[in-house]
């Protein structure tokens, strides 16, 4: 396989800058919905000229120290499963260790053009099956008016908790769930696989805990960030023996992302669980659409149609722009939320004061 350092783009100012900001706001999102905010990360160092397999390879080697500090600070608040995280990282370290040589393979078989359309294909049906379902739950729950909604358990979840298989049965106390280890293997694996496909195993992980396992949705989304950091420390160590980490592009998301993280976990105190949903739902759907739009790029890079060079200029700034607006309505709904739920705690507070 060809050098890859040969393919890392000069960074101007105005790009480190955008890279910290846009750090920042996967952080945020991050540490609030237990995804490693590689959703929005990856397209974005895609939309700058990145090459998909290094901007995967360089997300995830971010991505397990953010992880290590977000599942730190959920953890404080009693929001983290260990033994669910640990249990379902083992099966996804394997998913990630195949996933990783899959992208090789793509890479060397198809060139840049060929990965990147296969990252961006990933993103658009993930992001678009799990972010429809997630968005058609959350709507449920609100029209509903239930308050607890992380009380609620799925059909499927019913059915997996009910069978019982002898000698491969777990009891999660945290998640106050008992089901068979034999459930936490494909979840896990096929966790570990989309997190080396393009960087993000949390839209597996968090949907899987919730509606597959029956885990509450605030401990689902602080322990995914347990699972993200085993993820992250051993794709890293895959891509990096192969010289696609770009580690210039790892400092710099990690310098924006360990500030918003914090805060994100912070904000998952002030909020319904609810609120966690509509987020998740709304950035998937927005960013499936951002990577959709130059999925024609690709395909006429690999000569399987025809555009026109000011087409395809046109998508990709259409597609940067739509990662923008992502961007700007993840954080946007977080800190609304986040404000909102605050000035909720200090009237209840001066409410009580009166009677004490």
């Amino acid at each position: 396989m060809e050098p890859t350092a040969a393919q890392f783009i000069d960074l101007t100012a105005l790009e480190v800058l955008s890279l910290l900001v846009i750090g920042f706001v996967g952080g945020l999102v991050s540490g609030f919905i237990g995804s490693g905010g590689a959703f929005v990360l990856t397209p974005a160092m895609m939309s700058l000229g990145v090459p998909g397999v290094v901007a995967v390879a360089s997300n995830m080697c971010h991505k397990f120290p953010k992880a290590l500090v977000g599942a730190y600070r959920r953890y404080r608040f009693g929001h983290v499963d260990i033994k669910l995280g640990l249990v379902l990282s083992a099966s996804a370290a394997a998913g990630v260790w195949a996933g990783a040589d899959f992208q090789r393979y793509v890479k060397s078989s198809f060139g840049e053009a060929g990965s990147n359309l296969y990252v961006s294909l990933a993103f658009v049906v993930v992001l678009v099956i799990v972010g429809g379902f997630v968005l058609r739950d959350a709507i449920g729950i609100y029209r509903s008016g239930s308050t607890h909604a992380e009380d609620r358990t799925s059909r499927l979840a019913k059915w997996v908790q009910s069978v019982e298989i002898p000698g491969t049965m777990i009891h999660f106390k945290v998640s106050n769930i008992r089901v068979s280890a034999l459930f936490t293997v494909p979840l896990g694996f096929a966790t570990g696989l989309l997190a080396a496909t393009i960087a993000v195993g949390g839209f597996i992980g968090v949907p899987g805990m919730i509606y597959m396992l029956g885990a509450p949705a605030l401990i689902a989304t602080a322990t995914e960030l347990v699972i993200a950091f085993v993820m992250g420390l051993g794709g890293s160590i895959k891509f990096a023996l192969h010289g696609l980490v770009d580690i210039r592009l790892t400092l710099i998301l990690l310098a924006g992302s360990l500030f918003g993280v914090q805060l994100g976990a912070i904000g998952t105190t002030y909020v319904r669980p609810y609120v966690i949903k509509v987020v998740m739902a709304a950035i998937m759907l927005i960013v499936a659409v951002s990577r959709g739009l130059v999925v024609p790029v690709y395909l006429t890079q690999l000569n399987v149609m025809s555009l026109g060079p000011r087409t395809m200029v046109w998508l990709n700034y259409a597609s940067f722009a739509f990662l923008v607006i992502a961007l700007g309505v993840g954080g946007f709904i977080i800190v609304g939320a986040m404000l909102q739920g605050h000035r909720a705690v200090v009237l209840q507070k001066r409410q009580a004061a009166p009677a004490k």
